[in-house]
């Protein structure tokens, strides 16, 4: 069991083998600007290819969306992390954007509730694993909180202990991966590798790195695509607008849940194994709300702060990233259902119920924000969701499916869902989309 992204893993910053003009001048269209689809454009220009990249949005990064509307207050509404700085690809293109860097650290943490700090509670790790031992002995996978309700010793616990024990796996792993441990593999949910030496947010945003890599490259904003066909020559490409674009091989990095959607028709239609896998693999949701203070708000300066009041699935984990800020902040996420529940709200509601889980945590007198940013990832029609899962029955098999190409090679699929060993990560994006550009370059 690998928890937190892992802790091994190194891979390379760039394709293997593949040498300049081995794309030999071929037109190849990129579905997307975010990490994948900036990683296979770059790989495929220099190895000779004329590449266009086409973004629904108005901005690049896909997921990556450093809100800079705060003067001089960058907030990631998306990805914050680069999980395991130490052989990272990403760690190299930091240093190459110059952007900087400011390490965090699981072990840097503080829990809170009923007004006072509370002893730091247990986790649940070696209760899940025993819970996955027994799922791989089964005949068939099974969701994760079955698996755990099957362990004699789930029967012998308290209602209390229960509580606690849900409330550690909301916070450890529901927010980790998105989704409520009921829609969650119990064999495969944390399958993947990682990379050591700790994680680091971005003080000046994670946007760094998308423009560097963007750098030279041919990106045309508001092209959301709407169908793509084979044809004798290559491919043709739809798009909302009515227009329509011409090329030899393309390179799909849409999110899981735009693909899960249906917004955009193939024809022929992918391979069965590929759509299986589209339509099997889960899209989680994981909502910020940043939080802005006209004072250093009365916390400590750990990294993570845990919010143990009741109700345990409502803002349960906060970041105070401060120290590395030009003003005091505080960041809190919701997760799974309750962040499908709390993104209908308006930012007034979501500000006031942060808020109260503030003043429940360290006391009524907890000063109020001054304003908030907040994220709604699924209601996102570009993103349709933070991130992909697995749902019981999938697994790194499932991702190869997606992964790779179809179109007897025209069409290669890329994207952090198509990362069987780095899944949900910008890291695990960026690694698909060279895989991708590769594959096409054959």
């Amino acid at each position: 069991m690998i928890g937190r992204r892992g802790v091994m893993g190194i891979l390379a910053m760039a394709p293997m083998g593949m040498a300049a003009g081995a794309a030999g001048g071929r037109r190849v269209a990129v579905i997307g600007a975010g990490m994948a689809g900036l990683a296979a454009a770059r790989a495929l220009a220099q190895a000779g290819a004329d590449v266009t990249i086409f973004e629904a949005r108005d901005r690049i990064g896909g997921r990556i969306w450093t809100d800079r509307s705060w003067p001089g207050l960058p907030v990631d509404m998306g990805a914050s992390w680069i999980h395991g700085l130490t052989g990272n690809p990403l760690t190299a293109l930091a240093r190459e954007a110059g952007a900087a860097l400011h390490p965090t650290d699981y072990e840097s943490a503080a829990a809170f509730g009923a007004g006072r700090e509370r002893p730091y509670p247990a986790e649940p790790w070696g209760m899940l694993e025993k819970a996955q031992a027994q799922a791989w002995k089964a005949d068939a996978d099974l969701s994760l909180r079955a698996a755990v309700a099957a362990l004699p010793r789930w029967g012998r616990m308290t209602a209390a202990e229960r509580d606690a024990f849900r409330a550690a796996v909301h916070r450890m792993v529901e927010h980790e991966y998105g989704a409520d441990w009921g829609e969650l593999s119990a064999r495969s949910y944390d399958e993947a590798e990682g990379f050591g030496g700790g994680d680091a947010l971005f003080p000046q945003g994670y946007d760094q790195l998308a423009h560097h890599a963007a750098r030279g490259l041919d990106i045309r904003l508001g092209a959301r695509l709407t169908a793509v066909r084979a044809a004798r020559d290559g491919l043709r490409l739809t798009f909302a607008d009515g227009s329509e674009a011409g090329a030899d091989a393309m390179v799909c990095t849409l999110p899981l849940g735009v693909l899960q959607s249906g917004d955009i028709a193939f024809d022929p239609p992918l391979s069965p194994a590929r759509q299986s896998a589209i339509e099997s693999l889960g899209m989680g949701l994981l909502n910020k709300c940043w939080l802005r203070f006209d004072a250093p708000p009365p916390v400590p300066r750990a990294d993570w702060i845990l919010n143990l009041g009741p109700p345990a699935d409502l803002w349960p984990e906060w970041v105070n990233p401060s120290a590395a800020a030009p003003a005091p902040l505080l960041l809190a996420f919701n997760a799974g259902p309750r962040a499908d529940e709390a993104e209908a709200w308006d930012d007034a509601t979501t500000l006031g119920s942060a808020h109260d889980a503030l003043k429940a945590m360290f006391g009524s007198r907890f000063p109020a924000p001054i304003a908030a940013q907040v994220s709604r990832w699924r209601a996102d029609p570009a993103a349709r969701g933070s991130y992909s899962f697995h749902p019981p029955g999938t697994g790194a098999d499932t991702r190869r499916a997606l992964a790779g190409l179809d179109w007897d090679g025209r069409l290669a699929f890329a994207g952090e869902a198509a990362s069987p060993d780095h899944p949900s990560t910008v890291h695990g994006a960026w690694l698909s989309g060279l895989a991708a550009a590769q594959a096409l370059a054959g």
